[in-house]
């Protein structure tokens, strides 16, 4: 027992038996594209529901919590849903570059994505995300006003015959027009591991010609 490392307040050891795959770079990029992959269909993942950072007209960053919905490993691709009517479909038009944050408080596991944007409104990968969606998801966007308008008091925004029911597919239909998606070219990978033994930090970046994910270790 004396040769076991002291605790450290705010640390656990390994539970999600991750510590191995990140104390290898190539481990760690397919662990990364896993987790990713499976947050999309388990909702009761952290990596569920990340934070997309974007930069406002005047330059201040910006940051929301979105649902990732989409994953690509191929492709380097990541998709999120937003309303076209949305400050940040005007931000990414102004600056594609974003980043997004995921943390795993179980498995002690942060990652920081970096990579460029493009809003999709029309065209057969936003009509099949749209398809996709469930009713009660496509009643955000039936709101007859855009994200962000100053109201008088709390409001919803949705119209006042859906705010305690989700609404049928075919009122679920004026929300089309305000759909839209986000899918984001992954550029840079940042992973921080902590662990009582000492935590792992490494960053994976996209060698644009063909040489594939480079590796390389930071300090923590």
């Amino acid at each position: 027992m004396g040769d076991e490392p002291p605790a450290v307040r705010g640390l656990t050891p390994d539970m999600d038996g991750c510590a191995g795959r990140y104390g290898d770079l190539k481990a760690a990029e397919g662990d990364i594209w896993a987790r990713l992959g499976r947050a999309v269909v388990d909702r009761r993942s952290p990596w569920h529901t990340p934070v997309l950072a974007t930069v406002t007209a005047d330059g201040a960053p910006a940051l929301r919590v979105l649902v990732l919905r989409g994953v690509a490993r191929a492709e380097r691709r990541l998709r999120l849903h937003t309303d076209i009517r949305s400050a940040k479909v005007g931000e990414i038009a102004a600056e594609p570059r974003v980043g997004l944050l995921f943390y795993d408080k179980a498995a002690k596991l942060q990652l920081r994505v970096s990579g460029t944007a493009q809003v999709a409104h029309d065209g057969a990968e936003a009509d099949s995300a749209w398809a996709a969606t469930r009713l009660f998801g496509r009643r955000c966007y039936t709101a007859p006003v855009a994200p962000g308008t100053p109201a008088p008091g709390p409001v919803s925004g949705l119209p006042a015959e859906l705010e305690h029911r989700e609404p049928t597919r075919e009122e679920s239909e004026t929300g089309r027009p305000n759909f839209a998606i986000v899918l984001v070219e992954v550029v840079r990978l940042e992973f921080l591991h902590l662990a009582v033994t000492g935590h792992r930090r490494g960053v994976l970046t996209w060698d644009p010609h063909g040489r594939g994910w480079e590796g390389r270790w930071l300090v923590p």
